[in-house]
């Protein structure tokens, strides 16, 4: 070194680079967590939030400098310095240093493609329109990461997530790579989340190990329910930031789609914190949560479509109806009332929420609509014609999910 002040994560002894053991690992948290959240705004609240500052030091004159801060700027440098990898730069030329490296290769290669991604996305002027919301957290069922991709067409933008391989390579030589339309699978993995929220007595299990009164549960539950009504409406920023706290995995297979919800992060989530402190689900005691869904996958051109099974077929409004929304999230309460005082008897709830019995036994049976169904409706995927009066008024309502399908016009 010539004098300058090394970077956060080593200290200059001898005119060498040294690794200084505390600041390498900040250093590798702050390169993991932009891999999680894949944007430096976020990464720069996040580490501010928890009191992640510079490199500090204090000159020959004994005047301090640094502890400040992170800037953008600053977590932009940070993230693209080969420094970090061992190496050093010369005329825009990378050569092996002498120093040991703090990041290792498959990080480093992470945040690079997500920082390439992110810039073509900012270019084209889509970055806060239309986000990749999974970027970093989806993998193909080989193992692969799944890095955000898109193609224009008659000026068209169309999103996509591509098997890393494709990206470097040709489909003969990588035949079971993936290359899959992002919205199609945002869609499902927020909607899976959605029910996860929606669904108390599964939501209940999963925050079990971290809840220690009823009181706390209560308030996790209702705090779940006003995610649930919230989450169409979410600007995309959010629901980037909700999804890099709760799913440590998402991993896309030739059958089903399987996302692993951090047990951490999702307890963490409903108290209202802001991000985790660590990446999600790397603690060795964070309960993971399995959520999977049967898909397969049909080629079309040079990609594939998601074919979800048991989905709603086409010929549905394209809108969330917020009656209809409204009458299942009342439904799920007051399920939840009776559930939370088994002694409760139907007819005093109905007195107690100003209902007639008759009413509130249809309320509560649509408690019971079979999930797909429960998910077509939060998307806005009903057939066309169906209203919350035609749902609430539906006396004879199976509780048999497949009956339920074909009464309701789902199958």
């Amino acid at each position: 070194m010539d004098g300058r002040v090394p970077p956060l994560g080593y200290t200059c002894r001898d005119h060498k680079l040294i690794v200084t053991p505390a600041e390498a690992e900040t250093v590798r948290h702050i390169f993991r967590r932009y891999g999680a959240l894949g944007s430096v705004r976020l990464l720069q609240q996040e580490l501010d939030t928890a009191g992640i500052r510079s490199k500090s030091w204090t000159s020959s004159s004994g005047r301090n400098w640094g502890g400040k801060p992170l800037a953008r700027g600053a977590l932009y440098w940070m993230l693209q310095n080969r420094i970090y990898r061992g190496q050093i730069v010369h005329k825009d030329q990378h050569y092996s240093g002498e120093h040991e490296a703090i990041v290792d290769e498959p990080l480093w290669e992470e945040v690079q493609a997500k920082l390439a991604a992110n810039a073509v996305e900012r270019s084209a002027g889509e970055r806060v329109t239309s986000p990749s919301l999974l970027a970093g957290l989806l993998y193909d069922g080989q193992g692969h990461r799944m890095s955000p991709s898109h193609a224009v067409k008659n000026g068209v933008r169309y999103r996509y997530y591509v098997s890393h391989p494709l990206i470097s390579s040709t489909r003969c030589a990588t035949p079971e790579g993936l290359r899959i339309a992002a919205a199609e699978i945002e869609r499902i993995v927020l909607s899976g989340i959605r029910d996860l929220l929606s669904n108390s007595g599964q939501l209940a299990a999963a925050l079990g190990p971290f809840v220690e009164t009823a009181g706390e549960q209560g308030r996790l539950l209702t705090r779940a329910r006003e995610v649930t009504a919230e989450w169409p409406e979410l600007p995309a920023p959010q629901l980037r930031s909700a999804l890099a706290m709760l799913c440590r995995r998402i991993t896309l297979h030739g059958e089903r789609i399987e996302i692993e919800i951090s047990g951490c992060g999702l307890y963490g989530f409903l108290k209202g914190e802001l991000a985790p402190t660590e990446v999600a689900g790397t603690e060795p005691d964070d309960p993971l949560l399995l959520l999977s869904f049967p898909a397969r996958l049909c080629r079309i051109g040079q990609g594939k479509r998601l074919v979800i099974d048991g989905a709603v077929p086409p010929g549905i409004a394209g809108k969330p109806d917020p009656k209809l929304i409204k009458l299942l999230v009342r439904a799920h309460r007051l399920n939840e009332k009776l559930r939370a005082d088994p002694g409760t008897r139907i007819g005093d709830l109905a007195t107690a929420e100003k209902l007639s019995p008759s009413y509130m036994a249809l309320l509560l049976r649509l408690s019971f609509l079979a999930p797909d169904i429960t998910r077509a409706i939060l998307e806005g995927r009903q057939p066309g014609g169906f209203t919350a009066q035609k749902l609430v008024t539906y006396v004879g309502l199976p509780l048999a999910w497949t009956e339920q399908r074909r009464a309701l016009g789902f199958a």
